[in-house]
């Protein structure tokens, strides 16, 4: 994990990827879990039979939406950031899928600091994060995510 001293060392790594996550699996129980969640129960995501047999991925994907809803949990196990009390999700820019996640495989996420914008209290950074299966040659997810990070109270 990547340790960041606070928001003044954080604003110097603008243009450079800061840290990278571990692996986490993302399984059908998790994919189930996240239909049952959202409403979204497309047989791609849960009927193995029928998407190994019909689907052009030949078994059951992640929901884009699910490998988008990892970014914080990976950003968390890639780095922590000292001298913050709180951060809030802001908005997502640019946000694709460009290849799908298998039911099974590891992903990890990928965060490079595309911005840094001094706020009242903190700053707004803008994240530029790749989310990759493990072995494949395009990101599952691809997306600017832009968090609001406030200093902690003295």
């Amino acid at each position: 994990m990547k340790v960041i001293a606070g928001l003044d060392e954080l604003q110097g790594l603008v243009g450079r990827e800061v840290a990278v996550s571990d692996w986490v699996t993302v399984d059908a129980a998790r994919i189930a879990a996240f239909a049952d969640a959202t409403g979204d129960h497309q047989w791609i995501h849960l009927d193995e039979e029928r998407a190994r047999r019909e689907s052009p991925y030949g078994g059951i994907v992640a929901h884009g939406f699910l490998t988008l809803s990892l970014i914080p949990m990976l950003r968390t196990n890639a780095m922590s950031l000292e001298g913050v009390g709180m951060a809030v999700n802001y908005g997502m820019n640019r946000v694709r899928f460009p290849a799908p996640l298998l039911a099974g495989r590891r992903v990890r996420g990928h965060f490079t600091l595309a911005a840094y914008e001094p706020i009242e209290r903190g700053a707004q950074v803008t994240w530029q994060v790749a989310v990759h299966e493990d072995g494949a040659a395009k990101p599952c997810c691809a997306a600017e995510a832009l968090t609001r990070l406030y200093a902690k109270a003295s």
